[in-house]
């Protein structure tokens, strides 16, 4: 039988497992996809570590950001076909017909599977995928450069559709890491105005290098009075990145009369709001989830024109646990990426 190589969550709060294992059999219905790059993401460690209340069944493959070849097709699957690059993300299918799915907010339907969760992921040589939930890569976009936009991509873009900042409005954009740095890149090409808030002068100086109109230290100084007053009285949207509740309580504060404030950061504990000033300013507070087929299109598409590019490291399989362990330690500065053409 033919052996893949994968990395394993076999105890949570233990170092990923890597071993060998069979490659997985497409049924029907499915996709088998040869990984060329998956990228890595925060929800992986939360995972790995067993975080959530709904936690992951054991042992099980991380990886929601897999971009590979579709090498072969289980019976009745036509959307796709043998040769296709596409990729595997966060949400790995969906019910198809509660009312979520037939609104387009598959997102949210109670039935969603989720890649490197509910359903093994990319951390491995080969996974299976839902054809029907894949994203289809646009020629001329690379696996690699690919990867961090499936989730941290579709996730910002989406997250700023929802504050619907209208062009030539402003937007302020809550962390410049790994989220943020491609949130500012789609708000331009949206053409909203941005301004970026980071604890980090150097990750500002990065933000001002891709565009930004106004970038703000917040740890200098009163960052309500100095945005309003630079932006004429408060960002139309906000966007939250950064897993800080001093971020969210900051987002807002900074956030215009009648303006919308979204939250895609997942930071533990709860959220105080501060509820005066969200009634008598009419501020809408939403909750954003990555996003719908139709948002991960539209994502690629600006990748695809140039307009967004994710600053990237690449690192093999083998160096999973000192990338998880860089990742909780605040020591990854863009978002690396598993090459998996590489040993």
């Amino acid at each position: 039988m033919s052996q893949m190589q994968a990395a394993f969550v076999e105890q949570f709060g233990q170092p990923l497992v890597l071993r060998s294992c069979a490659i997985p059999v497409a049924g029907p219905g499915q996709i088998l996809v040869k990984v060329e790059a998956c990228g890595v993401c925060h929800t992986d460690l939360h995972a790995a570590k067993g975080d959530s209340p709904l936690k992951p069944t054991l042992p099980f493959i991380p990886g929601h950001e897999a971009i590979g070849i579709v090498v072969a097709l289980g019976a009745g699957v036509s959307i796709v076909k043998e040769g296709d690059r596409v990729g595997v993300p966060w949400l790995y299918s969906a019910c198809g017909h509660c009312e979520y799915c037939l609104s387009a907010w598959e997102t949210v339907c109670a039935d969603a599977q989720f890649g490197g969760y509910t359903q093994n992921g990319g951390f491995a040589e080969y996974l299976v995928a839902d054809p029907n939930y894949v994203a289809h890569i646009p020629v001329g976009l690379g696996a690699k450069e690919a990867a961090p936009l499936i989730c941290a991509g579709i996730t910002t873009y989406k997250g700023i559709k929802e504050t619907e900042a209208k062009p030539g409005e402003w937007i302020a954009i809550s962390g410049a890491g790994g989220l943020g740095h491609l949130a500012i890149q789609y708000a331009k090409a949206m053409g909203l105005k941005v301004c970026v808030i980071d604890i980090d002068d150097g990750k500002l100086a990065h933000a001002t290098r891709l565009g930004a109109d106004l970038v703000i230290n917040a740890k200098t100084g009163d960052l309500a009075e100095t945005l309003k007053r630079e932006t004429g009285g408060g960002a139309h949207g906000v966007l939250i990145t950064a897993p800080s509740l001093t971020a969210f309580k900051q987002g807002v504060a900074v956030t215009r009369k009648r303006g919308t404030c979204v939250l895609v950061g997942l930071p533990p504990g709860e959220f105080p709001v501060p509820l005066f000033d969200v009634v008598a300013n009419c501020i809408t507070i939403r909750g954003s989830f990555v996003g719908t087929r139709k948002d991960m299109a539209e994502a690629l598409a600006f990748a695809a024109d140039g307009k967004v590019k994710a600053d990237i490291e690449l690192q093999p399989l083998s160096t999973v646990n000192s990338v998880f362990e860089r990742l909780e330690h605040g020591e990854v500065p863009s978002r690396v990426v598993l090459d998996f053409t590489v040993a």
